[in-house]
């Protein structure tokens, strides 16, 4: 029961949210431009509960709960592949979309990961004005004898006003930048006793377990903050929409950032983590508070738009890509090039599922569970 109630509940809540959100994304702009939508699913597989509108669209929640889809008029299946066994009336092809022009098409497709995107700005920004958002002076409270930041010579009481260029204003972001980043050497401007100082500093790759057990191999410099003058602070507005972007931009290039490291081998792929460890995480995040487990919502809808944006058929960006093949060559690709795309883009998925569910096994010790 406390499984269920502290982390297969808060991981379905997670993905029914981000995943309604992704699909009505496209629901929403195929119907602004006249598609018909036959089926709009949360999940997939058999269906659980269902019920049809007046429009004749099949709103539905599937058994298997990792993703969803939007199946409109003219789809030959769930993947989005045009049905080339019938042939379409005139008034048929008005609602069809892959019968739509080039630019309605490419909105629909882009239209699912952009309302992940813009939805999380919106939530983070409303829990910055009622919730609001710890404020910590950049000043260094303490510096861990050995660190990096000792050997570089970053003394107690330094305020650091910028990194690699970037202004700081809270020590937040300096933790932000160090943790999200891949150990390069950091340019810190720092004032001290009222003059500017420069110093490049390199974090050293850490060991960490947080309180729930999780060791992670974690960038650090070794200082703490002054917490003294720390405080939350209930965002305007305007700065919170400011700093919802600002966090919106900042996660999207450590992710990108991350997955280019994982790519050229500097970051250990062991950090991919597949769907046991979002449940893991979501569960540990409603412990924390429900401000804490919202943010991970919004965290989680940025990671499922920019997976999207990848250019690999089956997901929204392999569509794009033909899209954008299809505008230089000014006709789409064909049928078989398609099907072939659409095959490798499977099995690119499915294998990239495999190796991230592996290493959830291995991250969630569930082997050596199994040996003992």
């Amino acid at each position: 029961m406390d499984m269920l109630v502290n982390y297969i509940l808060p991981f379905l809540v997670l993905l029914t949210v981000v995943v309604f959100v992704h699909e009505m994304g496209h629901y929403w702009v195929a119907r602004r431009n006249g598609v018909k939508v036959e089926v709009f699913s949360v999940g997939f597989g058999k269906e659980l509960l269902g019920f049809t509108d007046k429009n004749g669209t099949r709103w539905k929640i599937g058994a298997i709960p990792f993703g969803g889809f939007v199946k409109m008029f003219g789809d030959e299946d769930e993947s989005s592949k045009p049905d080339t066994n019938r042939e379409f009336s005139a008034a048929e092809k008005a609602v069809s979309f892959h019968h739509k022009r080039l630019g309605q098409r490419s909105a629909i497709v882009a239209a699912g990961p952009m309302a992940n995107l813009v939805f999380a700005i919106l939530v983070m920004a409303l829990l910055f004005m009622t919730a609001g958002q710890l404020s910590t002076p950049p000043v260094v409270g303490g510096v861990t004898a050995g660190s990096a930041a000792d050997a570089a010579g970053i003394k107690e009481r330094d305020r650091i006003a910028a990194i690699n260029g970037s202004p700081i204003e809270r020590f937040e972001q300096i933790q932000q930048i160090v943790r999200l980043g891949d150990g390069s050497t950091l340019l810190l401007a720092l004032e001290r006793d009222g003059q500017s100082v420069e110093i490049s500093v390199t974090p050293t790759m850490t060991e960490l377990t947080d309180r729930f057990g999780n060791v992670s191999k974690t960038p650090l410099l070794g200082i703490s903050a002054s917490m003294e003058h720390s405080e939350v602070v209930q965002l305007s507005p305007g700065a919170a929409v400011a700093e919802s972007f600002n966090q919106t931009w900042l996660i999207t290039t450590s992710t990108l950032s991350a997955v280019g490291q994982m790519i050229v081998g500097k970051r250990d792929t062991s950090d991919l983590g597949g769907p046991l460890r979002i449940a893991k995480i979501s569960g540990e995040a409603a412990q924390g508070g429900i401000a804490n487990f919202i943010m991970f919502i919004a965290v989680l809808s940025i990671n499922l738009a920019l997976i999207n944006l990848f250019p690999v058929p089956m997901l929204d960006g392999g569509h794009l890509l033909f899209y954008a093949i299809e505008g230089v060559i000014r006709r789409p690709l064909s049928d078989r090039a398609q099907e072939y795309g659409f095959r490798i883009g499977l099995i690119l998925v499915l294998a990239l599922f495999v190796f991230a569910t592996w290493n959830d096994l291995i991250h969630l010790k569930v082997f050596d569970f199994l040996n003992g």
